[in-house]
């Protein structure tokens, strides 16, 4: 049996190609963007495909009307750099759960210093949160202790390389916090991760680190994933300057 002859179904770009060419009148730039939108209809709107990387939000507010801190030992000076003059934590008033950070800092000879995540208690905050560290090296006091380490979570893993980053010069770091996991990153390069589900000896972890006697109030496993960011402030010899210091939240 002779199969009846079915005209091909065109794309609606074709159409729109069909029509529009059609038109004397029509500007070439307009006949364009009308032909790359119908295509990407055609397509099923592929152009929603592509990941949004967006979202980000200053963490502090210009005039820190949104930290807790100490007066006059933090600020942000006229360039958006923020920096402090005394050994003191700078806290978000806000707590957070499920979050990204991306920020930049720069140390000196001997700076030392950390992102504080997970804080549920800001006036008692070494045994109730976990630390980021951010440091200097080769400073003699942590050269050979890489628990100490930047990049390192304080005090429980060790960084995944050498991660020493040159001084006085824009490093940055980024850390994302998902319920018991915690990721960090060093100018793109994967630094070091956790999984506090794991770590449910408060004295030893499973990695075989020994935990630092004052970090061992709490088992890991069992606390909060939600509480108060902070910045460490001139905890070394030398004061670490941050900038762009931004957070998004992510999705459970």
């Amino acid at each position: 049996m002779r199969v009846p002859h079915r005209p091909r179904r065109r794309p609606p770009a074709f159409f729109v190609c069909k029509f529009f060419c059609a038109s004397e009148n029509w500007g070439m730039k307009t006949f364009i963007a009308a032909l790359v939108s119908a295509s990407a209809f055609a397509l099923g709107g592929c152009s929603s495909a592509v990941s949004d990387s967006g979202g980000f939000t200053d963490l502090f507010k210009p005039d820190l009307s949104d930290a807790v801190y100490e007066k006059g030992v933090w600020s942000f000076d006229k360039n958006g750099v923020l920096k402090s003059n005394k050994d003191q934590i700078i806290f978000t008033k806000g707590d957070y759960e499920n979050f990204e950070i991306e920020l930049e800092y720069k140390l000196e000879k001997g700076s030392n210093s950390g992102i504080v995540v997970y804080c549920t208690d800001a006036k008692d905050w070494i045994p109730n949160s976990m630390e980021i560290q951010i440091a200097d090296n080769t400073d003699p006091r942590y050269a050979n202790r890489p628990i100490t380490h930047n990049g390192a979570i304080f005090g429980h893993v060790f960084p995944e390389y050498d991660t020493t980053v040159p001084l006085g010069v824009w490093s940055k770091m980024r850390v994302v916090c998902k319920g018991k996991n915690i990721d960090v990153w060093i100018d793109g390069k994967h630094a070091s991760k956790i999984d506090l589900s794991q770590w449910t000896d408060n004295k030893k972890g499973p990695n075989g680190v020994d935990i630092p006697a004052w970090l061992t109030k709490h088992k890991k496993s069992e606390i909060p994933t939600k509480g108060k960011i902070g910045l460490q402030g001139l905890h070394g010899t030398a004061s670490t300057e941050f900038r762009n210091i931004k957070i998004r939240p992510l999705s459970k």
